[in-house]
């Protein structure tokens, strides 16, 4: 028998804390913090801590019989709200959560959205009693993935909740959501964890210096992993350090090279690590310790000490509105080839303004 899905050891001590006082349990949670630091593992553990028939602390026991169909996906109180193309990724059928997208048998591409008519199907699930009169649970995420047809349906069921119902959203960033959504949960924030609560975790999953690979996560350790598990070897990928080493000593880049590689990524992985760079060169201009490529502060400090500061800023802000468009470039090689060309500019010294 497999256990139902725990809580990461970074995440103990704000579970036992909030199940015990399950009696005046709100009917909605927005359970919110960093990416990757575990907040829809916490919103499952918390469903299976619900449900258990003999929970200790607050949390799931992991043997009785409700343990043990949370941890098959049998649990009849339990049902998961995802976008098609998240259950996909977990390696399971979004049918199994609700219901198909309504039309022909032809196969599309997975939703990235939460659909309405996934909200809907749960209306059945309302009216049945539930499993000898426990907790009915519904773990939704991530919550941003609500478009404002799905959001407002999310709303009218909140407003007028289902009795013995426990909604528990997550999201990254609870800004993005309908306000009047945020509005009817309570709110319950997850810390990053520290280096000390996740080092030792990360090197249990198999990392034998996860160091580096935390830092270029932001300090998220589940994000750390999966960077870690990905194609690059070193967590600052080896395309970003050929860009960096002749912009260092005060030379440039062949940007070809680099723009051949990055077309077999995704744009918004390559994107996202110059994003991180740009902090970093923020931090270095300033003197301070870099972020997210400690590894190469040296080389980060000389190319902030000759750029310009409004031109970084610049370059950091057009990276953040490519970031809007980088899945539907209309040429990918030269949006890419772009890209680079803007960035090594704004890590160039500065124009001269001296006139002949």
């Amino acid at each position: 028998m497999s256990a139902p899905p725990g809580f990461l050891p970074w995440q103990q001590d704000t579970a036992g804390a909030w199940l015990q006082n399950r009696e005046r349990f709100a009917h909605a949670w927005l359970i919110h913090g960093l990416a990757g630091i575990g907040k829809h593992r916490f919103a499952l553990a918390a469903a299976a801590s619900l449900l258990c028939e003999s929970p200790r602390q607050g949390v799931a026991c992991g043997h009785c019989q409700a343990c043990t169909w949370v941890a098959s996906g049998n649990h009849p109180d339990l049902r998961r709200i995802r976008p098609d193309a998240v259950a996909a990724q977990e390696g399971e059928d979004a049918a199994d959560d609700a219901v198909e997208p309504a039309g022909g048998t032809a196969r599309k591409a997975p939703s990235r959205d939460i659909r309405v008519e996934q909200l809907r199907a749960l209306h059945d699930w309302f009216n049945t009693a539930t499993h000898r009169g426990g907790w009915r649970v519904a773990v939704l995420y991530p919550a941003e993935a609500l478009n404002i047809i799905s959001a407002n349906a999310l709303l009218k069921v909140l407003e007028e909740p289902p009795a013995h119902t426990v909604f528990l959203l997550t999201a990254d960033a609870p800004d993005r959501l309908l306000p009047t959504l945020v509005s009817r949960c309570r709110r319950l924030p997850l810390p990053v964890p520290t280096p000390a609560q996740c080092l030792p975790w990360l090197q249990e999953q198999g990392l034998a210096d996860p160091k580096p690979w935390l830092a270029v996560a932001g300090g998220a350790p589940l994000l750390a992993l999966e960077k870690a598990q990905g194609d690059d070897s070193e967590a600052c990928p080896a395309w970003l350090r050929q860009m960096l080493s002749p912009l260092a000593k005060g030379g440039e880049p062949d940007i070809g090279p680099l723009a051949d590689q990055l077309e077999k990524q995704a744009p918004a992985i390559w994107i996202d690590a110059l994003q991180r760079l740009f902090v970093d060169l923020s931090l270095a201009a300033f003197q301070a310790p870099v972020r997210y490529f400690p590894g190469e502060q040296a080389g980060l400090a000389a190319i902030a000490q000759r750029a310009a500061p409004e031109r970084l800023a610049d370059a950091a802000k057009w990276l953040a509105s490519q970031r809007a468009v980088a899945n539907h470039p209309l040429n990918a090689k030269l949006f890419t080839h772009a890209a680079l060309q803007r960035v090594v500019q704004a890590c160039g010294p500065a124009p001269s303004t001296e006139t002949v």
